[in-house]
């Protein structure tokens, strides 16, 4: 929730929105490949930093048979924003944490080559998120210079994964 709330609180100070357009904004811009924010989170989110006090409905809009909410961010709103910047940006931008490593412990518990299996389906997944990353790289060529650095360190990231895994299934086939 704090990827949404940062992106919402971040979306809402550069001016109010509804939230369609921000949800049109997350799956313009396929944030669900780049952060933990999904498209269908953000209606809640804006409810949730409504009830909070963060956020506030600026207006409302007809178009057609819908009202829209227009949200606009309230002064505990861009305090909040800050504290998410700071607690954000004081990380390292890639998790450690994840259930592979603690799965491998007790791989042997599955079906004989079933690790394998597994190990080679996530290779071909990754390679298939490269293949991603380089797409979204080209398309967002000269973006600058902030952007390109986030996406040299995705592919360095997910080469040393490509790695990783052909050691793992190098051991695996000992």
């Amino acid at each position: 929730m704090s990827s949404t709330r940062l992106l919402v609180l971040g979306l809402l100070n550069e001016g109010p929105r509804h939230g369609y357009d921000i949800n049109q904004l997350v799956t313009a811009g396929a944030l669900e490949q780049w952060t933990e924010v999904k498209a269908g989170s953000v209606y809640h989110a804006l409810a949730k930093l409504e009830a909070e006090g963060l956020a506030e409905t600026h207006s409302e809009e007809r178009t057609g048979d819908r009202l829209r909410r227009v949200y606009a961010i309230t002064p505990e709103g861009r305090r909040t924003l800050r504290d998410l910047l700071r607690k954000a940006l004081s990380g390292p931008p890639h998790s450690t944490r994840s259930d592979f490593a603690l799965a491998l412990r007790w791989h042997d518990l599955l079906e004989s080559g079933e690790a394998r299996e597994l190990v080679a389906a996530s290779s071909r997944a990754l390679e298939a998120r490269r293949a991603v990353i380089a797409a979204g790289r080209e398309a967002k060529a000269g973006l600058s210079p902030l952007a390109d650095a986030l996406f040299e360190n995705a592919e360095a990231h997910l080469a040393a994964d490509a790695k990783l895994l052909e050691d793992i299934q190098r051991l695996l086939d000992r």
